[in-house]
């Protein structure tokens, strides 16, 4: 099963990156964009597979493949606090509030569309 978990991984982290590079080339680096989108994108993904697996009771190892390994891979709690961090060195604290406020609020209300839409 570990290895359901390692292949979603490597595939959510190659995902991860390619957006985060994408992202930060086409609206810049003065806000983090691209750890946001991506935070965002696979907490409604995450809370869409919840509703699927929990309401069709679905493979485990499919949700070890897309649930622990894609979207663990994908999204990155430590970059956000890493992210956070910087703005704040670099006195920017409105918008490190913004970033840390709307981080958890719209990531913990994309998980519940995902999960309602499922």
């Amino acid at each position: 099963m570990i290895w359901w978990a390692a292949a979603g991984g490597m595939v959510g982290t190659l995902a991860r990156y390619g957006l985060g590079m994408w992202v930060g080339k086409r609206f810049g680096t003065a806000f983090p964009w691209g750890t946001w989108i991506i935070n965002i994108s696979g907490s409604l993904l995450l809370g869409w597979l919840y509703g699927e697996f929990t309401q069709h009771n679905l493979s485990p190892a499919l949700w070890m493949l897309l649930g622990t390994g894609f979207c663990g891979g994908y999204t990155t709690f430590s970059t956000f606090g890493y992210e956070s961090l910087q703005l704040m060195e670099r006195n920017e604290y409105r918008r490190t509030a913004v970033y840390v406020l709307s981080s958890v609020i719209v990531g913990v209300a994309a998980a519940a569309v995902g999960y309602i839409i499922s």
